[in-house]
């Protein structure tokens, strides 16, 4: 499987928290091994805005944090295109306006990627039949 970390799922894999069960973090190894895992650069910027807000705690600053995460074998970043960000502005009303995620969802679209999530939200979008995600 190829796969797309919604920016929780990438925090709770680099802070090895117990949010993410056993199981999730198998398909994740896996999609490593494939060379199938990636992390939108949009999940940087997420992680930094909750930092500078005082909403989330990390190990270490977050230009840091970043080159860590990215250290991790198997896994890439993918840019935020024109592209992804004209796609994002298209997809139906149906998902929330949250701009994170709207570049999220058209990150895993156009790269025919699976959305790894926690997100009620997305998962709802994903089952309507406008994403591909799996519940990690």
């Amino acid at each position: 499987m190829r796969l797309l970390l919604d920016t929780h799922v990438l925090v709770w894999l680099a802070e090895g928290s117990e949010d993410l069960p056993t199981k999730s973090r198998s398909v994740i190894e896996a999609a490593a091994k494939d060379e199938g895992l990636a992390a939108s650069a949009i999940s940087f910027w997420e992680v930094a805005m909750l930092q500078v807000r005082g909403r989330l705690s990390i190990k270490c600053p977050t230009r840091e944090w970043k080159a860590r995460v990215l250290d991790a074998p198997g896994l890439v970043e993918l840019p935020i295109t024109s592209d992804i960000g004209i796609e994002a502005a298209e997809l139906p009303d149906s998902l929330h306006g949250d701009p994170a995620d709207r570049l999220l969802v058209a990150t895993a679209r156009l790269h025919g990627l699976v959305l790894g999530t926690r997100d009620a939200r997305l998962l709802e979008f994903a089952a309507v039949g406008h994403l591909e995600a799996c519940r990690l």
